[in-house]
């Protein structure tokens, strides 16, 4: 039996490997016996990880990206229903400024919506008693203040006594989603890191730029979307899809591949699509609230946007300026920029960049970045302004006492530096 084989069964049977010659032929079963080997179990699969890991758990938390698309949402909301049908009580929550979710309304909502996780923890007030035992605890609440009263059973209170000991979360389980990194979750992360270090994570994707940050990672990289692993996870331990979980991951499979028509589409996202609708899954209503119904004044600001569009085909960047006098026309808000940079960007699928600049007051220029190129989102320490945030794959940032032509000029220079650099 050559080295390829024994290799083969190994990794079949679930074996760690042993080193031996390696242009040996030999036998498998009588090399084990003669030389009286054990064979020792390797550790669990993701899968069954995943398993053991949601059969502990009581209080899961799903999180999604800052800002989520259609991806996260569909995938998200398909979880959450998954898990409530396993008798958990799940939280999700994601911070969303932009308010992308109120495009998803056609979606069954999960109840237990949140954008932020403060309150996952208290803490404890901790007094040693071993010299002085405390006989009564009262508070007292004032403007801006709470009062804390202790009264000891003798004389005064030594303040070495005392110390403040963080309890533990209230979730047990994290479970991110459509996340590349813990930063993509924006706020949230920044407003808890150590929740991720003190609680087990599991790691959802599909993007190749994952960071592999959980203690659990299911990350296919050959799927078309995030909605596309969950359903593959869930399909690996049997469970059956219900209608209306069948109806989220197709939502996020449409939205990831702009109702099948970019290049993350393939056979296989087509195959689980079409068994999605057999489960269920509404189609025709997805795309008719995904595409076809917008509210008018989202349509008239977009209607002003692709009238200002340029392109510079040396970067793969189409960019527009959008003025305040734009937005009062359009009775629409900063807000909808990113559904309508979505919309630029579906119809030219070869670029890279996306750019809106827009005064947000007099000398205040803000810029919202849309990146579609994995070279530029790989750089971790993407720093085109100094003020610039990255999350996802959109990066914002402000310019100061420009107007937007001077602004505009500024951007170009900056983005022809980026790619001198790739």
């Amino acid at each position: 039996m050559t080295r390829a084989v024994i290799l083969a069964n190994l990794k079949n049977l679930g074996y760690l490997t042993f080193l031996y010659k390696a242009n040996a032929t030999i036998n498998f079963k009588s090399y084990f016996i003669k030389n009286n080997l054990s064979f020792k179990k390797m550790s669990l699969n993701p899968i069954e990880q995943f398993k053991k890991a949601l059969a502990s758990a009581k209080k899961p938390l799903i999180l999604l990206p800052q800002n989520p698309d259609g991806d996260a949402i569909g995938s998200g909301w398909a979880f959450y229903f998954f898990i409530k049908k396993n008798n958990f009580d799940p939280t999700i929550a994601f911070y969303d400024p932009l308010n992308n979710v109120r495009q998803f309304d056609f979606l069954p909502k999960p109840k237990n919506l949140q954008k932020d996780v403060l309150g996952s923890r208290d803490f404890i007030l901790s007094f040693n008693t071993t010299r002085n035992k405390i006989i009564e605890i009262k508070t007292e609440e004032k403007k801006d203040t709470t009062l804390i009263h202790i009264t000891p059973e003798y004389g005064a209170i030594d303040p070495r006594d005392f110390s403040f000991v963080p309890a533990k979360f209230k979730y047990d389980l994290i479970i991110c989603l459509n996340s590349p990194d813990k930063e993509t979750l924006g706020k949230i992360f920044e407003d808890n890191p150590d929740m991720f270090y003190e609680i087990p994570v599991i790691n959802i994707d599909h993007h190749s730029t994952n960071d592999n940050f959980g203690q659990i990672n299911i990350v296919d990289i050959t799927a078309s979307s995030t909605a596309e692993t969950v359903y593959n996870l869930l399909t690996k331990i049997n469970f059956n899809l219900s209608e209306k979980i069948s109806n989220c991951l197709l939502t996020g499979i449409i939205s990831a591949t702009n109702s099948f028509q970019n290049k993350l589409t393939t056979p296989q996202s087509l195959k689980i699509s079409s068994e999605l609708m057999d489960g269920g899954a509404n189609q025709q209503k997805i795309i008719r609230h995904l595409y076809k119904t917008q509210p008018f004044n989202i349509l008239k600001l977009l209607g002003k946007v692709m009238s200002k569009l340029k392109r510079d085909n040396s970067l793969n960047l189409v960019w527009a300026t959008v003025s305040i006098e734009d937005f009062v026309q359009s009775r629409s808000e900063p807000s909808d920029l990113p559904f309508v940079i979505d919309k630029i960007q579906s119809n030219y699928e070869n670029g890279e960049l996306f750019l809106i600049l827009y005064l947000k007051k007099p000398q205040l220029v803000k810029g919202v970045l849309k990146i579609s190129s994995s070279k530029i989102l790989e750089h971790k320490n993407l720093n085109i302004f100094e003020n610039g945030k990255l999350t996802g794959d959109l990066y914002t940032f402000e310019l100061k006492n420009l107007s937007l032509e001077e602004a505009e000029k500024i951007c170009l220079q900056k983005l022809n530096s980026l790619q001198e650099t790739l």
